[in-house]
């Protein structure tokens, strides 16, 4: 049985992950996916931009257009992925409201389908979430068939208009199969069932993207849901160190001891292996180092800031020098659900 706990999220059912690119928007996605089927979930973690990012993360082949389990989660949970393909997608939407698979089959040969999901990209993203919607819906012996949906979201800059399909289709459809579809997806994607969680840095671009985000989000009634702040690096010195290293004051005196008792500086005042260098050049390059370090982290409390002023619940993950491997994986989703994410 699914363990209980204390969640921020105890309602939602889909979880749409969202950020600007290069802010790790697919690694919090399968984080977080993973987070939510520990305790013997099923989760659905699906992918709408076709670029196969989570076969990657999770070291399997490239997922078809068909549901196949990619982890099992401590606890005995199952993470399942989905890589929704338009046309696909499409094809599965004429079968099922036209009844039209075979003549869709043609049209996918002659190059129609790739030609309308282009030409309307509302039509498209009705495609999209319209699969998000009906796996969060789906049952199976009266249950439903998952616990959880995640989505791999686009970035943040399209990620109002792709979850506001009804205003997307509105010049389109008015009525008819595609409206009702919209009509839907707009049920669950607007109601308390979904959240949309925002990945950020703390740079000034990602930032001010996720404040825009939210924004626009708000302005299209859609849910807003937490900002989880990626790659956080640890400051290397105290605050008040940081403060003197801002200003070039560290202890000159006290980083050459320090050298010196680590073998880094010899007796003769040089650096080790490197006797043509003098140990105070060593000391000022190092003063200089902290003094960029503390100024990126004075940089990074002021991005803190700004983050605070969306009001949202706010979750860190470290910054992995090492990369991000399975086994990462796993340890971003226990810090999701340390932080009460999931």
């Amino acid at each position: 049985m699914p363990t209980e706990r204390a969640a921020d999220w105890p309602h939602v059912r889909l979880h749409v992950v969202t950020g600007k690119g290069g802010t790790g928007k697919t690694t919090v996605a399968a984080a977080l996916a993973l987070a939510l089927a520990t305790g013997g979930r099923r989760v659905l973690l699906l992918e709408v931009e076709g670029r196969q990012g989570l076969a990657q993360l999770f070291d399997v082949p490239p997922l078809p257009y068909e549901e196949r389990r990619l982890a099992v989660a401590p606890g005995g949970g199952e993470v399942f992925g989905l890589a929704i393909d338009p046309e696909e997608a499409l094809l599965e939407y004429l079968e099922m409201f036209y009844n039209l698979r075979r003549a869709g089959s043609a049209l996918k040969r002659m190059g129609a389908i790739d030609f309308a999901t282009t030409i309307a990209p509302g039509v498209r993203d009705v495609l999209l979430t319209g699969k998000a919607k009906e796996a969060v819906r789906r049952k199976r012996d009266g249950a439903h068939s998952y616990d959880a949906v995640v989505m791999d979201a686009p970035p943040t800059g399209r990620i109002a208009r792709f979850l506001n399909v009804n205003t997307e289709v509105a010049g389109l459809a008015r009525t008819g199969p595609i409206r009702s579809q919209a009509d839907a997806v707009m049920e669950v994607i607007g109601s308390r069932l979904t959240a949309v969680h925002l990945v950020t840095l703390l740079e000034e671009m990602p930032v001010q993207e996720t404040a825009d985000g939210v924004r626009e989000l708000r302005a299209a009634g859609l849910p807003v849901g937490g900002v989880v702040v990626n790659q956080v690096r640890a400051p290397l010195l105290s605050p008040a160190a940081q403060g003197r290293a801002r200003k070039r004051q560290l202890d000159a005196e006290t980083i050459t001891h320090d050298l010196a008792k680590a073998g880094v500086l010899t007796g003769a005042g040089t650096l080790a292996g490197r006797p043509h260098i003098p140990a105070a050049e060593v000391v000022a390059a190092l003063v200089e180092e902290g003094a960029d370090h503390a100024e990126r982290v004075a940089l990074e409390q002021s991005q803190r800031d700004d983050i605070a002023l969306l009001e949202r619940p706010t979750y860190e993950l470290p910054f992995l020098p090492e990369g991000v491997d399975l086994g990462a994986l796993y340890d971003l989703a226990e810090r999701l659900r340390t932080q009460d994410m999931a």
